[in-house]
């Protein structure tokens, strides 16, 4: 059975009475928060071109972001693709998890993904946090404010 290879996303869900789901919603419509999606994709973009490992480099150039939106469920999501394929398989997912050479010789895995893209989900987070609840820091282990407690 073949594995189903996806690319980090980040989603934003409502958990919101419904006055303030309908003011997001709202919010959502005028595009105020895709600036702030859009600052984290093209982060998220220089991090992974940084990372990606280099023979040739059209992996590395290849990294781009989605935005989409489904305003019915209340959703937003950040996805990072990356556009080099060989037929219809993701060179940087061959990369990242390992595969099969034409001569049938594992070729390992490197996990550069998800350490490129851990300070940027960080410092999104962060971002959030400020704008929620006005505080600076936030505790990552308890997801904490500097002396305010409570989660997101």
């Amino acid at each position: 059975m073949a594995r189903r290879l996806v690319f980090p996303t980040v989603g934003y869900k409502y958990k919101k009475n419904l006055d303030e789901i309908r003011s997001d919603l709202k919010r959502l419509k005028t595009n105020k928060f895709i600036p702030f999606l859009e600052k984290y994709g093209e982060m998220g973009v220089a991090k992974l071109s940084e990372v990606t490992p280099r023979r040739t480099g059209k992996t590395a150039e290849s990294w781009y972001y989605e935005i989409t939106q489904d305003t019915g469920q209340g959703l937003v999501h950040l996805t990072w693709k990356n556009s080099n394929l060989d037929r219809t398989i993701s060179i940087a997912l061959l990369i990242q998890y390992g595969h099969f050479t034409k001569r049938g010789t594992w070729v390992e895995g490197v996990d550069y993904i998800n350490p490129a893209l851990k300070p940027v989900f960080e410092e999104m987070a962060d971002e959030v946090w400020r704008e929620v609840t006005g505080k600076y820091e936030r505790n990552r282990s308890t997801g904490s404010s500097n002396g305010g407690g409570g989660t997101v």
